[in-house]
């Protein structure tokens, strides 16, 4: 198990997309839509910068997905998981060694750009703990969810695509790119229904107001629920992945 964390974690630093995707890009988004939107007088620059900053860290925190689903689908084609399947490595202790490198690289991005957000523009972080939990769940249902979709997808191209469509349209509905408040009726409601809504309400509850784990409590079991759920579904999917799998 360790052995695959360690194996996986050293193969997915040197992917130099990766770093693109999780750092480069992401600072990129925050610096140009926090330029263009903070000489809107109808918002605080405090409003604009705690929308910004912790809405791109969340949608970006999802195309960790990507690298979730190359990793395990050139495992199936290579015919990783078949040698693997036929040593004593139990499925949970597999999984488990894969997931490990990509929640520590989320964590680490969710740091990183919120650090730069501390450094350049001042970004308040209120309640450290209640800060770390809800970065935590956020991780686990990235995560959890890219868990998912590496064993349904079948080839790569398919699961881009479908983390493109999570990530781009959970931004768009979810309220990343512009606050829910400003959304018509039917789509706040929708809104709701989306883990990346209550990420994004869980981070301005402990940045703008001060909150602390009481206040957040709903929002992190949404999350870690959701992510429990993606985990269910790549363990209960696992057996038709394995067949796929070259011998």
């Amino acid at each position: 198990m360790w052995a695959i964390a360690r194996t996986e974690l050293k193969k997915t630093i040197q992917d130099k997309g990766l770093w693109f995707w999780t750092f480069v890009l992401p600072v990129i988004f925050i610096v140009a839509f926090v330029a263009i939107f903070s000489g809107d007088e109808s918002q605080s620059y405090k409003e604009v910068v705690t929308q910004i900053i912790p809405g791109y860290t969340i949608m970006f925190a999802f195309f960790i997905m990507i690298s979730m689903v190359i990793a395990f689908v050139k495992d199936r084609e290579r015919g990783m998981v078949a040698r693997i399947a036929s040593t004593p490595l139990s499925t949970h202790h597999y999984f488990f060694g894969k997931w490990l490198p990509f929640i520590i690289i989320v964590l680490i991005q969710i740091a990183v750009l919120f650090g730069f957000g501390v450094v350049v523009y001042d970004l308040p972080l209120g309640n450290p703990l209640a800060l770390i939990l809800l970065s935590l769940a956020l991780a686990f249902i990235v995560t959890g969810w890219g868990m998912a979709m590496a064993v349904i997808v079948k080839t790569e191209n398919m699961g881009i695509a479908l983390t493109q469509i999570l990530a781009l349209g959970g931004a768009l509905l979810g309220g990343l790119w512009m606050p829910v408040e400003f959304m018509p009726e039917v789509v706040q409601n929708i809104s709701k229904a989306l883990p990346q809504y209550w990420a994004l309400q869980g981070y301005k509850e402990v940045i703008l107001s001060s909150g602390g784990i009481a206040d957040i409590w709903l929002n992190m079991l949404i999350l870690v629920l959701a992510g429990l759920a993606g985990g269910v579904i790549a363990l209960l999917s696992y057996p038709r992945f394995l067949r796929q799998s070259r011998s």
